[in-house]
């Protein structure tokens, strides 16, 4: 799996998702301080959420175009630069107004990371794609825990914007790294979006409106819906909610990220051996027990058993994109996955919004239920999801 160069490959694309999913995933843990900072109340503070992730959202369908347009690896470069110059801007803003327009900028330069990936690894790893977007997700839960630990941390003991500095060289030598590994192109010389014409909007549309496509992307909504909300503000709960301390809140979101370097691979490997429809509703099956058992869990150690079981919220994706990537021609699987990941990523970038103001009017604990609720609704579409083999002889 790794000969031939492709192990270096794989390095170097996970550890550049490794920091551009673990510095957005520092806005949680900083939120107290930021709110503290610019006078935010739990709903305008869930809108910077929204910004960030909004952002994010809108930059997928752009970054798969340039992806199929100009190569993978120059966008995945291109990505990481633009993301050491936003966060930097984060770091030195001396405003809220700035704060939230360099926090979209970031939000929109990781975008260009979210698409250009997958189809990496799928062109690198034909026959183990779920294995290694589970190994590269996973080094993106190493970010995830390590650095929102590290970020609050530092917080604490100097002041929040230096751990959105701190993030701005590393940006820069993780373009490096990429730039030296990464082939600027991993997919065929062809592509389906070259140029724009009606013939092209025709192709496109006729692959958009398959049914393996329509319902994965119906089931993303849903579970990215949970994943968006339950992450912006479980810090946050475990801070007002269970009455914890800001670095136990920290610690634990941490371990759940933690977690997540061990259930991602795992649920990789349960995706490449047994498939979507097999795999996915026991994942599902475990998130919704979770959601719903979370409001009654009093105490630590009650608290990290469910952690644990919330881990489950990590693995759905390395089972649910590998194979809405796969469905997809290759000579149109950036602007595919591209356009996909901005339709449920924009509207699920609206689910900590309305998390936060329903939990601003007293209903955190009824939240995490509305959650489940969710994903139980995701399982039930499960069964209308054709096999991969179906999918990609369509």
């Amino acid at each position: 799996m790794l000969a031939e160069g492709r192990g270096k490959i794989l390095f170097a694309v996970a550890t550049g998702w490794c920091f551009s999913i673990g510095v957005r995933l520092t806005y949680p843990v900083l939120l107290p301080f930021l709110r503290e900072a610019y006078g935010l109340d739990l709903t305008t503070a869930g809108f910077l959420l929204t910004a960030l992730w909004l952002a994010y959202a809108l930059g997928q369908l752009p970054g798969g175009i340039l992806a199929d347009r100009l190569g993978e690896g120059n966008i995945l470069v291109a990505s990481s630069l633009v993301s050491a110059v936003a966060v930097g801007v984060v770091a030195i803003a001396n405003s809220a107004a700035l704060v939230y327009l360099a926090t979209a900028c970031f939000g929109f330069g990781t975008a260009l990371y979210g698409v250009a990936r997958f189809t990496i690894l799928s062109d690198v790893f034909p026959n183990n794609a779920g294995t290694a977007v589970g190994v590269t997700m996973a080094a993106g839960e190493v970010g995830n825990a390590a650095l929102p630990l590290a970020a609050g941390a530092i917080a604490t003991t100097l002041a929040w914007q230096f751990g959105f500095g701190l993030a701005a060289p590393v940006f820069l030598l993780v373009a490096g790294l990429l730039w030296a590994v990464v082939p600027g192109r991993t997919s065929g010389e062809g592509s389906a979006v070259d140029s724009l014409s009606l013939e092209t909007v025709r192709y496109v549309a006729v692959q958009l409106r398959r049914r393996e496509i329509v319902v994965v992307t119906a089931i993303q909504i849903l579970t990215y819906c949970v994943w968006q909300a339950f992450t912006g503000f479980y810090p946050t709960y475990l801070i007002e909610i269970k009455g914890f301390s800001e670095g136990v809140a920290t610690a634990l979101f941490s371990a759940f990220f933690a977690l997540g370097i061990v259930v991602q691979p795992a649920t990789g490997r349960l995706y490449d051996e047994f498939g979507i429809r097999r795999s996915l509703p026991i994942v599902l099956g475990v998130m919704a027990v979770a959601l719903v058992a979370l409001p009654f869990l009093e105490g630590f150690w009650p608290v990290v058993a469910g952690t644990v079981l919330l881990s489950s919220i990590l693995g759905y994706g390395t089972i649910t994109l590998p194979y809405m990537t796969a469905a997809f021609p290759t000579d149109m699987q950036g602007t595919g996955v591209g356009f996909l990941r901005s339709t449920y990523m924009t509207i699920g970038a609206a689910s900590p919004v309305l998390f936060g103001a329903l939990a601003e009017r007293g209903f955190f604990d009824e939240g995490y239920v509305v959650l489940a609720a969710f994903v139980v609704c995701a399982i039930a579409l499960v069964r209308w999801l054709p096999g991969l083999s179906a999918a990609v002889s369509d």
